[in-house]
């Protein structure tokens, strides 16, 4: 694959899943805007991640039988529209409205990761998919310190108007510059979704989809919550200091793009397993919240390297499994990690409205805990490793 198709597709990632995250940093100034309660804020990231839910089950299938290409431009484009909706929104049940369109539509990543998968030699899928992936984990994070810089400047709207643009114009370029990618043998609807639907039956993809559930509730455990103690007292920062933590965490992402190096070397599962060690560490200094920043700091950096570390190691080991169906395959993996970070994203503004910052922290550790012991008792024998699907390959 070349350089710049990686390229390409990280930045897609990246402005798709910034669509679906953005508003975590500004979700007082939102809710206070629109009429939204306190406890209740988090909804806005929750509308936006059902809305994921439901293209995961309903859209991602579909590039199984398509040309994903133009699946990719056309969910960008659609992105846009519902990004454009949200800036607009007179009231909450517009913006709720628009975070749900973009949500759904902005499984274009899965998409892409899955195009990824279905071009890259079996010697290089790990590395191009820590290398795409990365893009995620860039919008995820880089997201928030761009948001929180312009909500300052300009309001929490501008930020939706930006990522509108952005999403515009990246329809454009996929259609000029990305390679055609005509199924040859198109499936139709109903068996794709047939198939879809039995890959919950798959030992391999239940036990990693389960640890995606725990991991990424986890994750949004504390990217939706982390906002409102850090804008109380006694620290009483700004939108755009409060998104500066997000360098903190894409510093720890990114350290963990190696992951996917190490999944073609045949350690997928023991760097999933070291991974969520480190996850239910980092839960320890981000409990410090109420009296260290520097602390806090350390577990921002340490929990999004064991969440990227065991997300590539999740798909690399998922599409090395069930390669025939890329499409398919990451996008059913996707609708634990959409559960995951609703769940998560829902649960942390109430439990800090009741609890103060030991709620959500009490709850973070625990789902990485769930994790971890999903990993351990999920069975060894469930895991297909690169080299079992080779030996079955050629035995065939």
């Amino acid at each position: 694959m070349l350089w710049r198709t990686r390229l390409l597709l990280a930045v897609v990632c990246g402005v798709a899943v910034a669509s679906v995250y953005a508003g975590q940093p500004v979700l007082a100034p939102m809710g206070r805007d629109l009429g939204v309660s306190v406890g209740s804020v988090g909804w806005f990231v929750a509308a936006g991640q059902l809305g994921y839910l439901a293209g995961l089950a309903l859209l991602v299938p579909l590039g199984d039988m398509l040309d994903r290409r133009r699946l990719i431009a056309g969910h960008l484009a659609l992105v846009a529209v519902g990004m454009a909706i949200t800036a607009a929104a007179p009231g909450a049940w517009a913006a709720f409205a628009g975070l749900a369109v973009a949500g759904v539509f902005a499984v274009v990543v899965q998409t892409a990761v899955a195009y990824t998968a279905s071009v890259s030699p079996s010697a290089e899928r790990g590395r191009n998919l820590g290398i795409v992936t990365s893009g995620v984990v860039i919008g995820i994070l880089g997201a928030r310190v761009v948001a929180g810089v312009l909500a300052d400047v300009w309001g929490w709207r501008s930020i939706y108007v930006v990522l509108a643009v952005l999403a515009g114009l990246l329809a454009l370029l996929t259609l000029a510059l990305l390679p055609a990618d005509v199924r040859p043998d198109a499936a139709r609807y109903g068996q794709v979704l047939r198939s879809f639907g039995g890959l919950f039956a798959q030992p391999v993809f239940l036990s990693r989809g389960l640890i995606a559930f725990f991991l990424f509730a986890s994750f949004g455990t504390l990217w939706s919550g982390m906002a409102l103690p850090l804008a109380g007292a006694p620290w009483h920062l700004s939108e755009a200091q409060i998104g500066l933590f997000g360098v903190a965490g894409l510093a720890g992402a990114l350290g963990a793009a190696r992951s996917g190096r190490w999944g073609d070397a045949g350690y997928a599962r023991r760097v999933t397993g070291a991974a969520l060690v480190l996850l239910i560490v980092s839960w320890v200094a981000i409990g410090q919240l109420s009296w260290s920043l520097p602390l806090l700091v350390v577990g921002v950096i340490v929990l999004d390297f064991a969440v990227q570390a065991v997300h590539v190691s999740n798909q690399h080991t998922l599409t090395t499994a069930y390669a025939d169906r890329t499409s398919s395959t990451v996008g059913g993996y996707m609708v634990f990690y959409s559960l995951g970070s609703a769940a998560g994203a829902a649960a942390t503004t109430g439990l800090f409205g009741a609890f103060g910052w030991t709620g959500p922290t009490v709850l973070g550790a625990a789902l990485a805990l769930g994790a971890l012991v999903t990993w351990a008792f999920g069975g060894r024998a469930a895991e297909v490793t690169r080299e079992n699907v080779e030996a079955r390959k050629v035995l065939t």
